[in-house]
């Protein structure tokens, strides 16, 4: 199957306008993630491509096959799509045991039972339930009424299978679990995942791109890590990590050659005009806002070349890595170290960063002005 295509699509509840004036590509076989706040209008996408609702502007192709076109009046049934939708909630038959479940997508189309056996054996041995095949629902815990509410979404083998917060209901060990057998499914069938989250590590972890939205707009689509290591504007970077991004007020001044001057609590950085954006404001000066991830700022011992002093403000010790709260004149900025460390607080430290791995926003705007060289 080759892209799924959405073209300046406009989607309305009453006055409520939830999506708005949506342009996204789908690659064939990709893990795209819709991540988002609630109510930021992943889920509606979603239901859209499914056929569930109908936009009332744009376009959406499906290898290469229009299946709506709201300036016709075109709306493709769901079931032509051949696509499988998995909901937060289980939708298991309570009476039917896992075997039934899984087999009655393949029961509806009449298939031979002999391939229905097959099939449902497969999708149950995918899925690492097996041995659930004689049990119902009742019988099973969350994690494992899930499995079966997957295998029952890929028993039919679809183009493409759409999963809505699927592991929302789930407990915290339970949800690891699951993205390692949901992306070792994706690499086993290679079908096109669509998945809606407002889970930032189920997104970083688990997907080939990351489309993020904001009020029913797209702001950006990107890898993973460089969604993380170049947020296309404050709000997505201010959304995306944990712990959360240092923001550090800033002035900026343009060289005559183009360089980018910087002024901080960090002091004067200047960046080639190779660094930047084009989001550049066209002013020889303006207010900004640089963005650090708290395990890109290292702590050194007071005095030393290259560092800014700080007071540790607090320390908070979290098994495999400790956040260390430290005071740079009216701002306290994040750290993260990894492992166990111990600084006693009120002790005296410098802060050292590197320019190349941080982020510089325009203040009105909002726009990235600055990228961070990528590490792979």
């Amino acid at each position: 199957m080759s892209d799924i295509i959405l073209k300046n699509i406009d989607k309305f509840y009453g006055n409520n306008h939830v999506l708005k004036d949506l342009n996204l590509t789908v690659n064939d076989g990709e893990f795209m993630t819709l991540l988002g706040p609630s109510g930021c209008g992943k889920t509606t996408t979603l239901r859209v491509i499914a056929g569930l609702e109908k936009p009332q502007n744009g376009t959406i192709t499906m290898a290469g096959r229009k299946v709506v076109d709201t300036n016709e009046l075109f709306f493709e049934d769901p079931g032509n799509r051949d696509i499988n939708l998995v909901f937060q909630s289980y939708a298991l038959w309570p009476h039917m045991t896992v075997f039934d479940n899984v087999a009655f997508p393949l029961s509806v189309k009449k298939i031979r039972q002999d391939e229905i056996t097959k099939r449902v054996t497969d999708s149950l041995k995918r899925m690492r339930i097996a041995e659930f095949a004689k049990r119902y629902p009742s019988e099973l815990s969350g994690g494992q009424q899930q499995r079966v509410a997957i295998a029952r979404a890929i028993v039919s083998q679809p183009k493409v299978l759409l999963l809505d917060e699927p592991l929302s209901n789930l407990d915290a060990k339970l949800r690891v679990d699951m993205r390692s057998e949901i992306k070792r499914l994706h690499h086993e069938m290679g079908t096109t995942i669509i998945y809606v989250t407002h889970d930032q590590i189920e997104a970083l972890t688990m997907s080939t791109r990351i489309a993020i939205f904001f009020d029913g707009v797209l702001e950006q689509v990107a890898e993973p890590m460089q969604l993380y290591q170049n947020p296309a504007s404050l709000r997505v970077a201010d959304f995306i990590g944990n712990p959360r991004i240092n923001f550090v007020d800033g002035n900026c001044t343009m060289g005559s050659n183009g360089e980018l001057s910087v002024d901080s609590i960090f002091g004067r950085m200047i960046f080639s005009n190779e660094d930047l954006t084009d989001e550049l404001p066209g002013k020889t000066s303006f207010e900004a806002v640089l963005g650090i991830r708290p395990e890109k700022i290292e702590i050194t011992r007071p005095g030393e070349a290259v560092t800014t002093p700080g007071v540790v403000y607090s320390v908070q010790p979290a098994g495999a890595d400790t956040i260390i709260h430290v005071k740079i004149g009216d701002s306290i900025v994040l750290v993260k170290e990894i492992g166990i460390k111990n600084y006693p607080i009120d002790a005296e430290v410098g802060v050292k960063i590197d320019p190349s791995r941080l982020n510089v926003f325009e203040k009105r705007s909002g726009k990235i002005i600055k990228t961070a060289v990528l590490e792979s």
